[in-house]
C-alpha cells in the first residue's frame, strides 16, 4: 500500500532551462494524492486541460520511518527503485504559478501519477540510467548523476521537516524532454535499458 507522494521539481538544470525556470539552491518539493496513483497501466486524460505533460523520473520507496535524517543513514531508508511518470496539466499549472498559487491542482489529478515494478538498489550501479519511449520512439534520457540534489539529499531536506513514512514514494526530479501526450500514446519505461513498465493514454 503506497502512503504519501513526494515530489521534487526542477532537480536537472536542463528540464530549469527548457521551461525557463531558475534553479534554485534547495529541493523544490511538491506532493501528490495517492489517489492519482495509476494502479492498471491505462490513463484517462482529463477534460479540463490541453495540454497534460510527461515527466519521466526516478522513483524511491521509502522502506522505514524516518525524521530528521542524517546524511550518513539516508541510504538506508530504501532500497527499491523505480521508474515513473509525473503527468502534469501545464496549461493549469501556468495559470496558477501567474497568480502565485499553489501548483496542486494540475500536479495532484486522476491518473497523474505512474510507477513501474520496483528493483532492488543493490542490483543498479552507483548512477543510475533510465529512459522512455513514446510510440517506439525514444523521448527523455537521464541518469542520477545529472540531479542537482541527489537522492539521498533529498531524503535528507525532506526530513527535516516531515516524518518519512514506510511505503512513502519520492519522485526525484525529470531530465529535459519533457512533451505533451495524445490520445494513444503507449509510453514505456525502461531502467538500466531494460524494459519496467508500460502506460498506455486514453481519453
Amino acid at each position: 500500500m503506497i502512503n504519501n507522494i513526494y515530489c521534487v521539481g526542477r532537480n536537472y538544470t536542463e528540464h530549469a532551462k527548457e521551461l525557463g525556470n531558475n534553479v534554485e539552491a534547495e529541493p523544490i518539493i511538491f506532493s501528490k494524492p495517492n489517489s492519482s496513483l495509476i494502479t492498471d497501466g491505462m490513463a484517462t486524460l482529463p477534460n479540463f486541460s490541453d495540454d497534460i505533460h510527461f515527466e519521466t523520473e526516478i522513483v524511491v520507496k521509502i522502506n522505514k520511518d524516518g525524521f530528521q535524517i542524517d546524511q550518513q543513514d539516508a541510504p538506508s531508508y530504501y532500497d527499491e527503485i523505480a521508474v515513473g511518470l509525473d503527468l502534469t496539466a501545464r496549461d493549469l499549472q501556468t495559470k496558477l504559478k501567474d497568480k502565485k498559487l499553489p501548483w496542486f491542482l494540475s500536479k495532484g489529478f486522476k491518473d497523474s501519477c505512474y510507477v513501474s515494478p520496483f528493483v532492488l538498489k543493490s542490483s543498479l550501479p552507483k548512477d543510475i540510467m533510465f529512459h522512455m519511449t513514446i510510440n517506439n520512439k525514444e523521448r527523455q534520457r537521464g541518469s542520477t548523476k545529472d540531479m542537482i540534489f541527489s537522492i539521498d539529499q533529498i531524503i535528507v531536506y525532506l526530513s527535516r521537516f516531515i516524518t518519512l513514512k514506510k511505503n512513502d514514494l519520492i519522485y526525484t526530479g525529470t531530465p529535459k524532454g519533457v512533451g505533451k501526450l495524445y490520445r494513444g500514446d503507449e509510453i514505456t519505461l525502461f531502467l538500466e535499458n531494460k524494459e519496467i513498465g508500460k502506460l498506455k493514454i486514453t481519453i
